[in-house]
């Protein structure tokens, strides 16, 4: 585990659960696309708090849904089991998938 990666993260509450968001530093603020989907992160939704990968795992926890964006976030989904290689969606070499804890 490389504790120092910094992520970020944001919380969101729903009727049914905690909606987490988890994208790769680098990326956020940009916006990614190929001929059919587009990914972009400059969106509020993705603004949130720097949070390292050992933060991250510790909140996953109380999770419903998670997005997760990035290959390092994907890594964590990968690594925990919360995520298969058939669900990663990649945009102009951007991962992003989603897990549901439910």
């Amino acid at each position: 585990m490389n504790s120092k990666k910094k992520f970020m993260f944001k919380e969101y509450n729903s009727t049914h659960g905690v909606i987490m968001v988890i994208t790769d530093i680098e990326i956020i603020g940009k916006k990614f696309e190929d001929e059919k989907l587009q990914l972009d992160f400059s969106k509020k939704f993705y603004q949130g708090e720097e949070k390292t990968e050992q933060e991250i795992i510790e909140r996953l926890k109380k999770g419903y849904i998670i997005n997760l964006n990035g290959k390092n976030s994907i890594n964590i989904g990968l690594k925990l089991n919360i995520i298969s290689k058939e669900k990663i969606v990649t945009v102009n070499k951007i991962s992003h998938a989603q897990a549901y804890l439910g």
